[in-house]
């Protein structure tokens, strides 16, 4: 067959049902993603004879004869396509994942089309950007600036990597193409529970093309947990490579390895294997129970399902409530949601003619994941590479080492390469969620509205194992009751084990689900006593003079580096009186109400997180910088070269760096936990500045004058009205024996804290459960902004995913435990169309903690979206609606009369 793609022609015969995505893929066109496969995310979309169409859903072969263009051909000169440039002057992107399909759609949109896009993109998710940056471009608007020496630090520039992820050259953990690779596949268990009795691997090898099969009895018989924190000890030791125990449907139970991808699949489904199967437990109140079916016996039955409790009190609740007014109590609950990054998780391994393996992987933590692999495999950290090119997303998901084990594994046992892609049914069944947890929160007031007595009682679902479960629920007891100022705090906590799949680390990281809880509860009461939402909260919220105190009192590193809530809820109270956003739709049958939220967040976690940068003035006199943090669309690349750039007085153009590579960077901890900017941001503040004085420092040795009349200049040093190029200054210092180097280290503490308040108008259809979102505020706290644009659109997708949480987005099992709903299409993450447009707005501040005063933003937005929308549910009907999601059915069975 003849095809002819991206104006190259060539000859090929696609294999029998061969789709056009893997079709191209194999020819080395890794600008066409994999998101779905099932024609739901459009990351595959092409243009066939110049009209856009999911490649996974089209046979191979339909597309012989025809034009197939594809991001990587859409401008054949070699420059840009329009709608590439407008992408990259709006900064259309953050993973870039989806961008590739997302713009070969855009460019083919006519006027029509364009004045109507959320049916014009229905086709194509993207699970980062909250959407406004994508219409944006598509309607020419231009947010990034020009970049200007000695003025990076609070401009809009743009990303470096921009031109490769619009061009679709930008490579992510699979865009390679590796000879002689081997294929794996994984076996998953049909059931909740069981024991393995046998597995007959001779059915799976006779398979052509089969090289290997992996069970339990082939792998180290070293427990683990898959949560990457830089203190291992805050996360049980639960979890085998493979194990002959199965604690959930889905979990793995045997690796195939094969010549090709179909082989591995073909050796999964013929493999044989004899199960015990054993009692299930789903619900975690149920799995406390005494008779409950034991999933974990190390640590003692005594113990139980509870893999962990958390208990404290400050002042006594008892006292409080005697002392109140009103009391109110009540249960909340969230539900379990995934990550849904675009780009599944995956790993290739192998080892390469230095006779050292690498693993080139999609992770939030490669350092971390460098050590796990070298416990589980005996290994010397000087003999594994772990690194990350590109990740498509994470939001927390990519916090664990789920694919770098079996494939290292399979390498060492082979010694050929191995590379393992999660489908995306594997993600809703194999990966992590966010934990479903139940509060019980009770609350005490004067009647005025001051707290007088404030409690919780949660209890968390960490599925079969307990990973990020501990942290998870510290946190769910942290920063969401340091919000509010009261005497007398208690809190009880369960982190439990249940055989549905595991949970893990989930952008709010715990305090998402308990900021519900507490926020909807302030407005009961409020509502309870006759206060208006805005005031009790003014009223009782945590102030800058106040003690950040949670229920334990302990000494806390937590401190308010700023403080901007007062201004954060004062801008949102305006912009809602504003009457801003859309019209009420007409008719009775429509409620219409206003809600509030406020969100508190430390920045950063509670143990230990550090980060370190390496920074040289090279011979051209630009600048290297080496940083050990993954880039996974957080916009960490491009802050940290503004704040390099902040301090040398130099263009953030000038300055090349490298991240997340065991080999080329310093150790960190890892990105998560909102450490991006006030971690590894500090480690590269000290660093630039090390280096700055470094320069300075041998100017004046060089010139015999002093070093304070010296000062940096773009690309010169200068005094007075001598001016010295950086090329110059090399040349002579590279002559004299001088290093032009610096290193330094970040760790996180003190902490700074970071607030957000959503503010939400409504309106709720009484009889179909329908929700319009008709206006929507959100006010931020996040010091001084790095990049205004790229804060923007960091928090424009933390309140896409907090809206897709609060709305539509629910994993559901049946019975047995089996998910029924693992695609995207039927879990329903937010399309264009279900995203309002969100009016964002910035206290001013200047952190005296974060680098350069700025600090954590890309996660604790999320957190009040939830709340404000069941808060202005209540205002609208009356009712409150006390648990995720908010689905039309759940709506109309509480609004509607009954018999």
């Amino acid at each position: 067959m003849n095809f002819t793609v991206d104006a190259k022609d060539f000859a090929a015969e696609p294999r029998p049902g061969q789709c056009l995505r893997t079709f191209l893929r194999e020819r080395g066109v890794f600008g066409v993603k994999k998101g779905c496969d099932a024609g739901d995310c459009g990351a595959c979309t092409v243009w066939l004879d110049g009209r856009p169409v999911h490649s996974c859903l089209m046979p191979a072969f339909r597309a012989a004869g025809r034009q197939v263009t594809t991001i990587q051909g859409l401008a054949p000169d070699g420059g840009l396509h329009p709608m590439q440039q407008a992408f990259l002057d709006a900064q259309a992107f953050q993973c870039g994942f989806c961008s590739a399909g997302m713009i070969m759609t855009a460019a083919a949109l006519d006027d029509e089309q364009r004045d109507d896009l959320p049916r014009a993109l229905k086709g194509n998710l993207c699970r980062c950007t909250g959407y406004r940056a994508i219409d944006e471009a598509i309607h020419g608007i231009a947010s990034a600036e020009e970049d200007v020496a000695g003025k990076a630090c609070g401009a809009s520039l743009r990303n470096p990597f921009g031109p490769g992820i619009v061009t679709g050259h930008a490579r992510y953990t699979m865009d390679v193409a590796v000879e002689q690779v081997l294929h794996l596949k994984v076996l998953r268990s049909p059931h909740a529970h069981a024991r393995i009795r046998d597995i007959q691997r001779a059915p799976a090898l006779a398979v052509p093309g089969v090289v290997e099969v992996f069970t339990w009895e082939d792998v180290p018989r070293r427990l683990y947990s898959t949560a990457t924190h830089e203190d291992h000890l805050v996360d049980p030791d639960d979890t085998y490579v493979l194990d002959n125990v199965v604690r959930f449907v889905g979990q793995r139970v045997a690796a195939v390895v094969a010549e090709t991808e179909a082989a591995a699949e073909a050796g999964c489904r013929a493999l044989l294997v004899d199960y015990e199967p054993l009692p299930a437990v789903f619900d975690p109140v149920v799995a406390m129970a005494p008779d409950a079916p034991i999933l974990h016996q190390k640590g003692g039955e005594a113990r139980g399902n509870i893999y962990v409790e958390i208990h404290g009190e400050v002042g006594s609740v008892a006292d409080g409530f005697a002392e109140a007014d009103t009391v109110h109590e009540m249960t909340y609950s969230t539900s379990r949601v995934q990550h849904a990054h675009l780009e599944t998780h995956g790993s290739i391994a192998w080892r390469g003619e230095d006779g050292r393996l690498h693993v080139r992987t999609s992770s939030q933590a490669p350092f971390i994941v460098q050590q796990k692999l070298c416990y589980l495999f005996g290994l010397f950290p000087r003999n594994l590479h772990v690194f990350t090119e590109r990740v498509g997303g994470g939001f927390g998901g990519k916090q664990e080492m789920i694919s770098e084990d079996l494939c290292l594994l399979a390498t060492l046992k082979t010694g050929r390469p191995v590379k393992w892609e999660f489908t995306r049914e594997e993600q809703f069944t194999g990966a992590t969620t966010r934990h479903q947890m139940t509060t019980r929160v009770k609350l005490g007031a004067k009647k005025d509205g001051s707290l007088t007595a404030l409690e919780v009682h949660v209890v968390s679902n960490t599925g079969a194992y307990g990973g990020h479960g501990g942290e998870t629920l510290a946190a769910s007891l942290g920063s969401p009751l340091t919000a509010y100022r009261c005497a007398n705090k208690k809190a009880d906590g369960y982190a439990v084990y249940t055989n549905i799949v595991p949970a893990g680390g989930f952008r709010g990281y715990g305090s998402s689900q308990t900021t519900f809880a507490i926020e909807c509860a302030i407005d009961d009461l409020a509502r309870l006593i006759g206060v208006d939402p805005f005031v009790i909260r003014r009223k009782n919220m945590v102030g800058p003079d106040d003690w950040i105190e949670s229920v334990w009192s302990d000494p806390s590193d937590v401190a308010f580096g700023s403080y901007g809530l007062d201004q954060c809820l004062d801008l949102v109270q305006k912009g809602l009186d504003d009457g801003g956003g859309a019209p009420a739709p007409a008719g009775e049958e429509w409620a219409v109400g206003s809600g509030v939220a406020l969100a508190v967040l430390e920045s950063g976690p509670p143990t230990e997180h550090r980060s370190g940068g390496v920074m040289s003035l090279l011979p051209t006199g630009q600048y290297h910088l080496a940083i050990g943090s993954t880039e996974m669309g957080n916009g960490s690349v491009t802050s940290h070269r503004q704040i390099a750039a902040a301090v040398l007085g130099s263009r953030a153009d000038r300055i090349a760096i490298i991240n997340a590579d065991t080999d080329l960077t310093p150790y960190d901890s890892g990105t998560f936990a909102s450490t991006g900017t006030v971690v590894a941001g500090q480690a590269v503040e000290l660093t630039a500045i090390a280096l700055r004085d470094n320069i300075l420092a041998f100017a004046a040795r060089h010139t015999a004058t002093d070093a304070s009349a010296w000062k940096l200049e773009d690309d010169s040093v200068v005094s007075g009205n001598r001016r010295i190029a950086l090329a110059e200054l090399h040349a002579a210092g590279s002559a004299a024996g001088h290093r032009f180097e610096a290193k330094r280290k970040a760790y996180l503490s003190p902490r700074t804290v970071a607030f957000n308040v959503q503010g939400v108008r409504l309106a709720v259809h009484r009889i179909t459960g329908e929700i319009r979102i008709l206006h929507s505020v959100h006010a931020a706290d996040i010091g001084r902004l790095i990049n205004p644009m790229q804060c923007r659109g960091q928090i424009d997708g933390a309140l896409a995913m907090g809206f897709g949480w609060a709305l539509t987005e629910n994993m559901v099992h049946d019975a047995g435990g089996k998910m029924v709903n693992p695609a995207l299409r039927n879990y329903r993450i937010p399309a264009f169309a279900d995203v309002p447009r969100t009016e964002i707005l910035f206290a001013d501040t200047f952190d005296t903690i974060g680098p350069l005063g700025a600090k954590a933003q890309g996660e604790c937005a999320i957190n009040p979206v939830a709340p404000a929308i069941s808060n202005a549910l209540l205002d609208a009907t009356g009712v409150r609606f006390a648990h995720l999601p908010f689905t039309p059915d759940r709506i109309f069975s509480s609004l509607s009369p009954q018999p």
